[in-house]
């Protein structure tokens, strides 16, 4: 199985659907205390987990996209999987990260993270056993120029090993100079043969910082996965910083974060860009992007938002656990 077999071809098929903020209790999305079950116990994000994905593939969404930090992302994904007759929907995974949050809001550490082989070897078994030969792609959660993993040749080969089965290998990036990791990481070969053929990176109005770099990996025929682009719901929120995105909403008649969403998808080197929905309604309003046209006048206005990477990256940081 490999991210290959995704269909592109329907408009739908675009948008794919993280589990990030509904895997676990607590994630950095905004306004959570709202948007899910007043008990975030594990049955009831099972649930609603279950629930946004009936409904993202009813509507045609084909790539579902977890991780070993996310929780119970793969035990929940692994779960509705097998409870459905979805043979087509495609899976992506990652790991990198370990969950430490013990399924509390509060705790004190979430998660951690480690790039060494030995966390691969031990992740990628864990991910085997929920996921067995549904998992299409295996990605580095959050690559970053100083990740070890970008010179340790012996993970180069295991990863080269794992593609060799026909699961597509890939990693995603994180930070103010994701455009240099995706640059570094795309130089990476075992025996010729480039090790990674996918890349999932940070892109939206405010940080469109890896867009040259995406641009080149889609170029050299790598799938381009798009994450945050809500910036972790920031764009959803009506504000005086975001006068030009409320405009184009208007003339659009269209939400805020279908035109965020939507401003993703005329990149042209875009492939996947994901819905981090936590309710049904987020998600029906992450999926009417599809259908949205924008002008090239209304594009160039929204590229006006873009902020400096240093510090959007460091106002990433300051939002809570919630």
């Amino acid at each position: 199985m490999s991210l290959e077999r995704l269909d592109l071809r329907s408009p739908v098929a675009r948008l794919g659907f993280g589990l990030a903020a509904v895997g676990r209790p607590g994630y950095i999305n905004l306004h959570r205390d709202r948007d899910l079950p007043g008990e975030r116990t594990v049955e009831a994000l099972r649930e609603r987990t279950y629930e946004l994905l009936d409904a993202a593939y009813a509507a045609g969404v084909r790539y579902a996209d977890a991780a070993r930090s996310y929780g119970r992302a793969e035990e929940f994904l692994a779960g509705w999987l097998g409870a459905r007759d979805v043979p087509d929907m495609v899976v992506g995974s990652k790991w990198g990260y370990t969950y430490t949050g013990d399924w509390r809001v509060d705790a004190e550490v979430h998660e951690t993270k480690d790039h060494r082989l030995a966390v691969y070897e031990r992740q990628l078994a864990q991910t085997r056993d929920l996921l067995g030969e549904r998992l299409d792609l295996y990605q580095i959660h959050s690559l970053t120029v100083e990740s070890p993993a970008l010179a340790d040749t012996a993970l180069h080969r295991r990863l080269a090993d794992l593609a060799a089965t026909g699961v597509t290998v890939g990693f995603s990036s994180s930070g103010p100079r994701q455009a240099d990791t995706i640059d570094a990481a795309l130089q990476i070969e075992v025996d010729g043969v480039p090790v990674f053929r996918s890349v999932q990176a940070t892109w939206n109005v405010l940080e469109p910082s890896a867009g040259r770099a995406l641009a080149a990996a889609r170029a050299a025929g790598c799938h381009v996965i798009v994450k945050e682009a809500m910036a972790n719901g920031r764009l959803a929120e009506p504000s005086p910083e975001l006068g030009v995105l409320a405009e184009v909403a208007a003339e659009t008649s269209a939400t805020q974060d279908a035109v965020a969403l939507a401003a993703v998808l005329h990149q042209p080197w875009s492939g996947i860009v994901l819905s981090g929905a936590a309710t049904a309604g987020q998600l029906a309003g992450n999926l009417a992007a599809v259908g949205l046209r924008l002008s090239d006048d209304q594009l160039a206005r929204l590229s006006t938002l873009g902020e400096p990477a240093d510090g959007y990256w460091k106002h990433r940081a300051t939002l809570p656990w919630s």
